[in-house]
């Protein structure tokens, strides 16, 4: 991805043709018919929550329809279901799904480095065994809010690891499923290994869950042996705050923050430590980056300009904040708020 040594002004570029791209292929015939398609077939609704890391990609290391996952992100994947914003979200989502006949499959993940400590989760510190315990948390809160029998929202911890880009499914036992540990000789086994690992998972739930470990699997095995250290190293450019960012499907290029934490400060300026870090080793240019927000709106009308008040207020919040605690990065920052038409995914600068 050679974007990440252009000028600024370039990568900008790169990125709106990107989201114009996106908007784009969301709504072409083809791509509609395959995602009502994939739907018909796979019902079941995935939730993911996740870290804000750029190298945190789930579709893309699933192989997964763009449209099918929907994703929450907070700094280090930190989360609490109590938070206003985050539970009426999640909430309105799983009644909307059940409403429509389908469950939800809520992975709960968390994220380290196989090969460098270092390069692990920079919201816990690297430590993986507090971002551990901590979906263990999220997961006892989903089952106090849903119901703790899985049958309508089953919550499943998840790992990922970010040097092979391998997820490592958890069951309540404490066993886990590390798909970097299999090959394609293995595909044809892992329906038995799910239903092994987690005997308690619905059977629809296990079936849906399947397309997104085959397709991790296809995945990790076209990277074994491949030079990745451009791609295991933190090189953000980006910073995004609000929602409707599903047109960053490249990994490595934003730092996506959901506008769910009561104090949106913290993860703020958590990323502005990464995108400061990335220009001093070299890692993209120091010439700028971007800070862009985003607000999705489904209506034209008093819902759209609520949208396009929020994301001005998520921009001039977050400018201020990295003002205030990186002055310096601040003189090289960008800062654009956008809305996004929700049905078309169209991205609409302010």
């Amino acid at each position: 991805m050679q974007i990440h040594t252009r000028p600024i002004d370039e990568r900008i570029g790169w990125l709106i043709s990107l989201a114009e791209a996106h908007s784009e292929d969301f709504c072409s015939p083809a791509t509609t018919l395959a995602r009502q398609r994939y739907l018909a077939r796979h019902p079941t609704r995935v939730m993911v929550m996740k870290c804000m890391d750029g190298r945190v990609h789930i579709p893309h290391a699933t192989h997964t329809p763009l449209g099918i996952i929907q994703p929450f992100r907070s700094l280090g994947g930190r989360f609490d279901l109590g938070w206003p914003y985050l539970g009426e979200v999640i909430t309105h989502a799983v009644e909307s799904a059940t409403r429509a006949g389908h469950g939800v499959l809520l992975l709960i993940t968390y994220h380290y480095s196989r090969g460098d400590h270092a390069r692990g989760c920079a919201g816990f510190g690297c430590d993986t065994t507090a971002a551990m315990e901590h979906t263990q948390e999220i997961c006892a809160q989903a089952e106090e809010l849903f119901g703790a029998d899985g049958q309508s929202v089953y919550p499943l911890v998840c790992g990922f690891e970010t040097d092979s880009d391998a997820l490592i499914i958890h069951n309540r036992r404490g066993d886990a499923l590390d798909i970097s540990s299999l090959y394609h000789a293995d595909a044809d086994d892992l329906p038995r290994r799910l239903q092994t690992l987690c005997p308690d998972m619905p059977a629809g739930f296990q079936r849906d869950l399947l397309p997104l470990l085959l397709g991790n699997l296809d995945h990790v095995d076209a990277l074994r042996g491949a030079d990745r250290e451009l791609d295991i190293q933190h090189r953000e450019w980006a910073i995004c705050v609000g929602r409707g960012f599903d047109f960053l499907h490249l990994p490595n290029t934003a730092l996506i923050i959901g506008p769910y934490n009561p104090d949106l400060s913290e993860p703020i300026i958590k990323a502005a430590g990464i995108i400061a870090a990335n220009m001093a080793a070299g890692r993209i240019p120091d010439d700028g980056f971007l800070l862009l927000t985003s607000s999705p709106y489904e209506q034209m009308g008093v819902d759209r300009a609520r949208a396009r008040l929020k994301s001005r207020f998520l921009c001039e919040f977050a400018a201020q904040v990295i003002g205030e605690e990186f002055p310096d990065l601040a003189r090289r920052m960008i800062a654009r708020s956008a809305v996004v038409d929700w049905p078309t995914r169209r991205l609409e600068l302010l």
